[in-house]
Protein backbone atom coordinates (compact mmCIF):
# COMPACT_ATOMS: atom_id res chain seq x y z
CA UNK A 1 0.00 0.00 0.00
CA UNK A 2 2.84 2.36 0.39
CA UNK A 3 4.59 1.91 -2.09
CA UNK A 4 1.10 2.53 -4.16
CA UNK A 5 0.93 5.76 -2.52
CA UNK A 6 4.53 6.80 -3.54
CA UNK A 7 4.04 6.02 -7.19
CA UNK A 8 0.57 7.96 -7.06
CA UNK A 9 2.52 11.06 -5.59
CA UNK A 10 5.17 10.36 -7.96
CA UNK A 11 2.65 10.35 -10.97
CA UNK A 12 0.42 13.00 -9.90
CA UNK A 13 3.66 15.54 -8.74
CA UNK A 14 4.60 15.42 -12.43
CA UNK A 15 1.58 16.12 -13.41
CA UNK A 16 0.58 18.99 -11.73
CA UNK A 17 4.28 20.75 -12.34
CA UNK A 18 3.22 19.82 -16.38
CA UNK A 19 -0.10 21.67 -16.14
CA UNK A 20 1.36 24.66 -14.00
CA UNK A 21 4.05 25.32 -16.12
CA UNK A 22 1.69 25.21 -19.23
CA UNK A 23 -0.40 28.11 -17.45
CA UNK A 24 2.63 30.47 -17.63
CA UNK A 25 2.06 32.02 -20.70
CA UNK A 26 -1.11 33.32 -19.58
CA UNK A 27 0.26 35.43 -16.85
CA UNK A 28 3.32 36.11 -18.86
CA UNK A 29 2.26 36.05 -22.29
CA UNK A 30 5.43 35.44 -24.58
CA UNK A 31 5.91 36.19 -28.29
CA UNK A 32 6.94 32.66 -28.53
CA UNK A 33 3.52 31.40 -26.85
CA UNK A 34 1.38 33.52 -28.76
CA UNK A 35 2.81 32.43 -31.89
CA UNK A 36 2.61 28.92 -30.91
CA UNK A 37 -0.91 29.41 -30.55
CA UNK A 38 -1.05 31.32 -34.22
CA UNK A 39 1.01 28.32 -35.29
CA UNK A 40 -1.96 25.64 -34.47
CA UNK A 41 -4.75 27.60 -35.62
CA UNK A 42 -6.46 28.97 -32.09
CA UNK A 43 -6.66 32.70 -30.89
CA UNK A 44 -4.26 33.33 -27.59
CA UNK A 45 -7.22 34.22 -25.67
CA UNK A 46 -8.12 30.27 -25.63
CA UNK A 47 -5.59 29.61 -23.48
CA UNK A 48 -6.59 31.42 -21.11
CA UNK A 49 -9.77 29.41 -20.73
CA UNK A 50 -7.43 26.64 -20.84
CA UNK A 51 -5.13 27.89 -17.85
CA UNK A 52 -8.07 28.36 -15.51
CA UNK A 53 -9.27 24.95 -16.35
CA UNK A 54 -5.99 23.39 -15.76
CA UNK A 55 -5.69 25.26 -12.66
CA UNK A 56 -9.01 23.67 -11.34
CA UNK A 57 -8.16 20.76 -12.44
CA UNK A 58 -5.23 20.74 -10.20
CA UNK A 59 -7.25 21.83 -7.08
CA UNK A 60 -9.93 19.35 -7.86
CA UNK A 61 -7.13 16.55 -7.76
CA UNK A 62 -5.16 17.95 -4.23
CA UNK A 63 -8.33 18.31 -2.82
CA UNK A 64 -9.25 15.21 -0.56
CA UNK A 65 -13.04 13.69 -1.27
CA UNK A 66 -14.97 15.00 -4.31
CA UNK A 67 -14.34 11.75 -6.54
CA UNK A 68 -16.50 12.17 -9.22
CA UNK A 69 -14.81 16.03 -9.78
CA UNK A 70 -11.50 14.02 -9.82
CA UNK A 71 -12.57 12.02 -12.53
CA UNK A 72 -13.70 15.34 -14.82
CA UNK A 73 -10.60 16.54 -13.93
CA UNK A 74 -8.18 13.38 -15.06
CA UNK A 75 -10.38 13.64 -18.27
CA UNK A 76 -10.20 17.47 -19.05
CA UNK A 77 -6.42 16.99 -18.90
CA UNK A 78 -6.33 14.06 -21.08
CA UNK A 79 -8.96 16.01 -23.61
CA UNK A 80 -5.94 19.08 -23.25
CA UNK A 81 -2.90 17.00 -23.93
CA UNK A 82 -4.69 14.90 -26.77
CA UNK A 83 -5.90 17.89 -28.42
CA UNK A 84 -2.97 19.74 -27.95
CA UNK A 85 -0.82 16.70 -30.15
CA UNK A 86 -3.87 16.55 -32.84
CA UNK A 87 -3.79 20.30 -33.07
CA UNK A 88 -0.22 20.03 -33.92
CA UNK A 89 0.05 17.69 -36.17
CA UNK A 90 -2.82 19.34 -38.00
CA UNK A 91 -0.66 22.42 -38.12
CA UNK A 92 1.70 19.73 -40.19
CA UNK A 93 4.08 19.32 -37.53
CA UNK A 94 6.52 16.08 -37.04
CA UNK A 95 5.00 13.74 -34.22
CA UNK A 96 8.38 13.80 -32.76
CA UNK A 97 7.77 17.48 -32.13
CA UNK A 98 4.71 16.92 -29.86
CA UNK A 99 5.67 13.38 -28.74
CA UNK A 100 7.19 14.94 -25.16
CA UNK A 101 3.20 15.92 -24.76
CA UNK A 102 2.63 12.41 -24.64
CA UNK A 103 4.46 11.98 -22.01
CA UNK A 104 2.20 14.19 -19.88
CA UNK A 105 -0.28 11.39 -20.96
CA UNK A 106 1.66 9.02 -19.02
CA UNK A 107 1.62 10.98 -16.17
CA UNK A 108 -2.24 11.13 -16.13
CA UNK A 109 -2.99 7.62 -16.62
CA UNK A 110 -0.35 6.42 -13.74
CA UNK A 111 -1.62 9.16 -11.47
CA UNK A 112 -5.48 8.40 -12.71
CA UNK A 113 -4.87 4.55 -12.10
CA UNK A 114 -3.05 4.86 -9.01
CA UNK A 115 -5.57 6.67 -7.83
CA UNK A 116 -8.28 3.96 -7.81
CA UNK A 117 -6.03 1.80 -6.62
CA UNK A 118 -5.53 3.88 -3.77
CA UNK A 119 -9.36 3.85 -3.30
CA UNK A 120 -9.95 0.22 -3.14
CA UNK A 121 -11.23 -1.16 0.17
CA UNK A 122 -8.37 -3.12 1.84
CA UNK A 123 -9.86 -6.66 2.92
Amino acid sequence: MKKDKIIYWIFTVLLILLMLSTTIGVFHPTQAGIETMKHIGYPYNVLTLLSIAKVLGIIAILVPGFPRLKEWAYAGFTFDLVGAIYAGLSAGDPLMMWLPVGLGLVFVFGSYIYYHKLKKPVL
